[in-house]
Formats: C-alpha cells, sequence, structure tokens
C-alpha cells in the first residue's frame, strides 16, 4: 500500500500528483487548518499580533524586522521561507505547496502573486497538480500587482515592474517589466551595493 504520510514531501519535490490521489484528503486537512489561522492573522490588532500569527502559519519565528500588513491568503503556509528584514504589503496571495522563499530584506507591494503550483495544459492530465520552488533572493523588490509563476528564482536585487508576469529567471541587479516580463535595464549601482 502507498505510503499516504508523504504528500506534502511528494508535492514539495515537484512530483506530479493527481487531484484524486488517496493522500489529497491530508492537503485538504490542511487548507482547513490554514484558513483558521488565516481568520486570526488577518484579524490581528497590531503588528506584533501579525508577526506571531505569522509564525504559527509558516511554522517558523518570524524576525522583529519582519512586517507584513494584512491581509495575506495562501493555501497552505507550511512552505513559505522567511528571511530578516522582508516586508510584504496587504492582500498578497502566497500558494506554496511546492515552496517559497523570500530571503532577508526582500520587498514585496500588495497585491502580489507568487504561485509555486501549476496544472498541465492537457486535459487528461489538468486535475494534476505539478509543482517548482520560487526563490526571491535577498534584497529584491516585487512591485504591486505582478505575478511570479511556477519555478522562477529572482535574483539578488533585482527589480519586479508592477504589474509584470514573471515566467523566468531574473537576474540579480536587473529590472525586468511587462506581460511576460522582460528586461528592462541594469540596476547602475548594483554592483557598488554588493560590495558594502
Amino acid at each position: 500500500m502507498e505510503n499516504l504520510d508523504n504528500i506534502f514531501t511528494r508535492l514539495r519535490s515537484g512530483e506530479p500528483v493527481p487531484m484524486d490521489d488517496p493522500g489529497f484528503s491530508q492537503v485538504a486537512d490542511a487548507v482547513n487548518l490554514t484558513i483558521r489561522n488565516l481568520a486570526k492573522l488577518n484579524g490581528a490588532a497590531d503588528t506584533d499580533q501579525v508577526r506571531r500569527f505569522l509564525g504559527e502559519l509558516i511554522g517558523q519565528q518570524v524576525d522583529d524586522s519582519t512586517t507584513l500588513f494584512p491581509p495575506l491568503h495562501t493555501n497552505y503556509g507550511r512552505n513559505i521561507k522567511l528571511g530578516r528584514s522582508v516586508f510584504i504589503n496587504h492582500a498578497c496571495s502566497f500558494l506554496d505547496l511546492g515552496g517559497i522563499t523570500i530571503e532577508d530584506g526582500v520587498m514585496i507591494g500588495p497585491r502580489v502573486n507568487i504561485t509555486s503550483e501549476d496544472h498541465p495544459v492537457e486535459i487528461k492530465l489538468r486535475k494534476t497538480l505539478v509543482t517548482r520552488e520560487v526563490i526571491i533572493k535577498k534584497d529584491a523588490w516585487i512591485g504591486a500587482g505582478a505575478t511570479i509563476l511556477p519555478g522562477v528564482t529572482i535574483g539578488e536585487g533585482a527589480v519586479v515592474a508592477a504589474g509584470a508576469v514573471v515566467t523566468k529567471d531574473v537576474l540579480a541587479g536587473t529590472v525586468v517589466g511587462g506581460v511576460p516580463a522582460k528586461l528592462l535595464k541594469q540596476i547602475d549601482d548594483f554592483d557598488a551595493a554588493e560590495e558594502m
């Protein structure tokens, strides 16, 4: 008999998992718990409470230097990893079954969507979940309303312009924008910032 205890490990590894897989009942249970935890987080009275409830949601202590303005939307939460001095503005949505890593000093604007989850285009396979981790390297800035798709790495110090849809990796020290996002320019002082 298949070991169902590893559904989250299977998803995190990028294994395609059909949504009728017997282990998916565990995902449904986890989503229900996340919804309850988000109600506490999104109803918090101050930023210290938000930090505490966010820590409970993601399963790690959130550093005092990190700030989140609710509401936050996520389907799982346990695969979100946050660094120090992170700023996340309101109404962001993070689908994290494949993993989302946000390193130190990252700024995320309002209404940003980050998803590590996808489905095949073929109709017969469409109800299969395919995951790939999203990594946002230190000091990157994600502009308002941007969307980061599965498997993307945003390089250190990079900027994603407001409203961009990022389908491919973004090089360190660059600015990208558009749908799909394309290179707009190099950041002039990126090398100097690296040396500091």
